[in-house]
C-alpha cells in the first residue's frame, strides 16, 4: 500500500504486509477517497455537479433531507479535496456556484463503473445481507 498504484490488478495483486500498519493504511490515497465519498451525501453531490453547475440553494433544492449545514459541510469537503469549485460572483447579492474542477470530473467515469456494479450485483448483495440482519436481529447468540 506504500507504493502508489493507480492499476487495479497490480493493487489488488500486490503484496500487503500482514498485518497492514495503521499508518500506512490511513495515509493510503484510495483509502482517503473512500472516506471522502463515502458519506451519505458526497456521491450524490458530484453527480449533480457533473450534470451541470449549481448555485448553493439550486442545489440545497435539488437534494431532498440535507440541511443547509451538511450540504455546507460536504460541499467544503469537496472543495478542499480540490474536486469542487466555488465560485463567488460579485453582485448584489454575491452569488456564489459550484462546480466540478477538472480533477473532479475525471472521478465521474470510475464513480460510474462503480455504481454500475452496484447495480448489476444488488441482488446478490441484498441476499448476501439477509441472513446477516435475520441472524443479528434474533438476539445474542
Amino acid at each position: 500500500m506504500s507504493v502508489p498504484n493507480t492499476d487495479v490488478r497490480s493493487l489488488v495483486a500486490a503484496a500487503l504486509p500482514t498485518p497492514v500498519p495503521a499508518d500506512e493504511y490511513d495515509g493510503c490515497p484510495v483509502t482517503g477517497l473512500l472516506r471522502l465519498l463515502s458519506d451519505k451525501w458526497s456521491m450524490l453531490v458530484l453527480v449533480l455537479l457533473g450534470r451541470q453547475p449549481y448555485r448553493f440553494n439550486e442545489l440545497h433544492r435539488a437534494i431532498g433531507g440535507i440541511s443547509q449545514r451538511m450540504l455546507t459541510r460536504t460541499l467544503r469537503g469537496l472543495e478542499s479535496a480540490g474536486l469542487v469549485l466555488r465560485e463567488v460572483h460579485p453582485t448584489v447579492p454575491p452569488s456564489v456556484e459550484y462546480r466540478l474542477t477538472p480533477l473532479g470530473r475525471s472521478l465521474l467515469g470510475p464513480l460510474s463503473g462503480l455504481a454500475d456494479w452496484a447495480v448489476r450485483h444488488e441482488p446478490e448483495l441484498a441476499a448476501a445481507r439477509r441472513p446477516v440482519t435475520a441472524a443479528t436481529s434474533s438476539g445474542p447468540r
